[in-house]
């Protein structure tokens, strides 16, 4: 597909509008806190476009879609809902501990809970799960939107070439000016990835013959209720299983959490995480509608190593007309920047604070800590462009798949570590530490065993376990005294009642969803 000057002109000029403006408002980084945390100034739009600018990329526009094109129909909107529902309970018990706290990263706060020992343990299943899952899989599946968009799919090279266009973009303006650029960078592309989405399922609707055509042609797939022996999302899971990587995800993962670090106070980032939980009740139309519409309507051309995986950018290089093609492709393009710009500064906050300062250079000048972060964000940029192209593998079976089955390895521990330190007072050390070594060994030992078991089920068992191995260490040497956590003095903790009549309502209307979808 050829972009014509119209195309151009508009690309062109999104892109100028949130590169000037983002490296424009961040221009002032001095300190560690401005450049990892935007000097805790941010406000809730900013927060809530953030967030979702930041967790949308093509894991959805490739991943999300392929699985709704594929076998999990619209059940796979379960990510979205039900973080819909996790998002309120994080803004309300979870953001007023860490905010009062004054963390920088979230292994942080597991020092001051428990130990070093554990602050260091997930500092480093952080960084391998970042650079060698988490960011080679964005930059993969943006150069694979690339690919499919202006390249042949059945060259590897251009997969390559598009993965190092993404990954150099993304790395220009995070080096540059940190979390705030990301955040206003993340501002325009938030809205345009919703917009854009939008006009991709309106075309899909009139290609497909309408609303009343597409839910016809496709009732089979429109069941959030899948069967208990299904391969990717079965009932059981939706009971414990789906919750445990979303409560990871939007309330303990550094590169999600980081904004509502950044909140100037508790509550700008309370009304920020709302907003974002309310913006995540419509992504399911605007992703896997249109990639249900796309196997319906080029089901025979999703042949090969990316499978279903190809959707999305299959709809939009067939439907999409000149100019709003250059903007919705724009959009998703920013949707995969925003997303990789974030993972990379929240890599670098967490090598810069939790690695470098903590053992390494326990007495580095601010100016030491920011050129270290910029470092690191290079570097960690080039392994993920080097990982991205070997992505595509068919035993991966997609890459939405690829990221959630890794992440259950950490994930499990990370979410038991956290539980028991924020709500078991008694907790000794040692249970946080036990929580987050076993976590690889057993959630390894069942995929080895019990492969056939959904990876959501899988994550549900390793989660019980170690709650069972933490439980029992704290029953035998509970603390004499419960733990007392470091204060912010200057930080604003005023709550604000209205904050949970908004997650109650959000709750409210994610319940009617599922009922309307069973």
């Amino acid at each position: 597909m050829q972009l014509g000057i119209l195309d151009l002109i508009v690309f062109i000029a999104f892109f100028g509008v949130v590169i000037s403006v983002s490296m424009y408002k961040s221009r002032r980084e001095e300190t560690g806190e401005d450049f990892f945390l935007a000097g805790r100034s941010l406000h809730w739009p900013l927060i809530g476009l953030s967030l979702i600018a930041a967790n949308i990329s093509t894991e959805h526009f490739v991943g999300m879609a392929g699985q709704g094109a594929g076998v999990a129909g619209m059940a796979i909107a379960s990510y979205e809902w039900m973080a819909a529902i996790v998002l309120v309970l994080v803004a309300l018990f979870f953001l007023p501990t860490f905010l009062r706290t004054g963390i920088f990263t979230m292994p942080e706060y597991l020092e001051y809970r428990f130990n070093p020992n554990a602050r260091a343990i997930m500092a480093f299943y952080t960084m391998v799960i970042y650079v060698g899952v988490t960011i080679a899989a964005v930059i993969y599946s943006g150069g694979l939107t690339l690919q499919t968009l202006f390249g042949d799919i059945h060259n590897p090279a251009h997969l390559r070439a598009g993965a190092w266009v993404i990954g150099g973009i993304a790395a220009l303006y995070t080096i540059w000016g940190g979390l705030k650029a990301v955040a206003w960078a993340d501002l325009f592309q938030g809205s345009a990835l919703i917009i854009g989405g939008a006009i991709t399922m309106v075309l899909g609707f009139i290609a497909v013959g309408g609303v009343d055509s597409f839910f016809q042609e496709n009732s089979e797939k429109m069941h959030m209720i899948l069967p208990g022996d299904h391969s990717v999302l079965p009932w059981t899971a939706l009971l414990i299983g789906l919750w445990i990587p979303n409560f990871y995800y939007w309330g303990l993962n550094q590169y999600i959490t980081q904004r509502t670090l950044a909140a100037n106070t508790l509550r700008q980032g309370q009304l920020g995480v709302i907003f974002a939980a309310f913006l995540k009740l419509i992504i399911p139309f605007i992703i896997i509608f249109p990639g249900i519409m796309a196997y319906q309507l080029y089901g025979d051309m999703m042949t090969g190593e990316g499978g279903t995986d190809a959707a999305y950018p299959l709809l939009i290089r067939n439907l999409v007309t000149p100019g709003v093609r250059a903007f919705i492709f724009a959009a998703i393009s920013g949707a995969v920047i925003s997303s990789l710009a974030s993972m990379l500064n929240s890599a670098s906050t967490i090598f810069t604070m939790d690695l470098f300062k903590r053992h390494w250079k326990k007495d580095a000048s601010q100016k030491t800590l920011i050129l270290t972060g910029r470092l690191t964000t290079a570097i960690f940029v080039l392994i993920g462009c080097v990982i991205a192209p070997y992505l595509g593998d068919p035993r991966f079976m997609g890459i939405f798949t690829y990221i959630q089955e890794f992440q259950g390895y950490i994930s499990p521990g990370i979410l038991a570590a956290f539980v028991f330190g924020l709500f078991i007072k008694r907790a000794p050390d040692i249970a946080g530490v036990a929580g987050l070594v076993l976590t690889v060994p057993v959630y390894g030992f069942l995929q080895w065993q019990f492969n056939d078991i959904a990876f959501l089920n899988r994550m549900a068992i390793t989660f019980a376990i170690l709650l069972v191995v933490m439980s029992s260490i704290t029953l035998l040497k509970p603390l004499a005294e419960p733990v007392k956590l470091p204060v912010k003095e200057d930080f604003d903790m005023r709550p604000t009642p209205s904050v949970a009549w908004l997650g109650a309502g959000v709750i409210v209307v994610t319940l009617v969803l599922y009922i309307i979808f069973w």
